[in-house]
């Protein structure tokens, strides 16, 4: 008996909030009044559907791909002193064994180095600086393998990315979005010339 009133009454409130009305026998939900079922069956924004579908994320080009985006959106890693390291990369092998290197701190300063070059300091914008970041608090990230390495592959560079108590060492012969934008946002900073 417990289980047809139960389903009788859930069959009642489905029809209350369709703006319909129950008239089985048995018990019976009282009527949902006209503004509870606007209230219930009116989006929060009218621009928004009243649909629990998955969120979308644009793309980086800002133009929405209509992706749905099972991951909360990135948000800049957050700066505990000037002096912190946020980030540090290293760069070596390739046909000419080369050595670079680059290491993000937490007052903005950019050291760049390449034992060919010579290094440099930049100095980011706040905008460099909140890009860099926001690619570090990418929650993609951390699913990025620690290692990939094509063992039969030969001269191609490793990479040697360390952040938030992470290393993770890749020839990049794979591809991890997350990790190829931080390593190229990086590499944007070494010796020119």
């Amino acid at each position: 008996m417990f289980g047809r009133v139960s389903a009788a009454v859930v069959v009642a409130c489905v029809l209350a909030l369709a703006g319909c009305t129950f008239e089985g026998g048995g018990s019976t939900a009282p009527e949902a009044t006209e503004s509870e079922v606007s209230a219930a069956s009116t989006p929060a924004s009218p621009s928004e559907p009243a649909s629990a579908s998955p969120s979308t994320s644009p793309s980086p080009s800002g133009s929405g791909s209509g992706i749905p985006s099972a991951s909360p959106s990135p948000t800049p890693v957050p700066v505990r002193s000037p002096g912190q390291t946020l980030v540090s990369m290293k760069i070596s092998g390739g046909f000419a064994g080369v050595d670079r290197s680059v290491v993000l701190r937490g007052d903005g300063t950019v050291r760049a180095s390449d034992d060919r070059k010579g290094s440099v300091v930049h100095r980011t914008s706040a905008a460099e600086f909140k890009e860099l970041r926001v690619l570090l608090g990418d929650p993609a990230l951390d699913d990025v393998s620690d290692f990939t390495w094509n063992m039969g592959a030969a001269d191609l560079f490793q990479y040697e990315v360390r952040f938030d108590g992470r290393t993770v060492r890749t020839d990049r012969s794979a591809e991890q979005p997350p990790l190829d934008a931080l390593i190229d946002a990086l590499s944007g900073y070494l010796p020119k010339g």
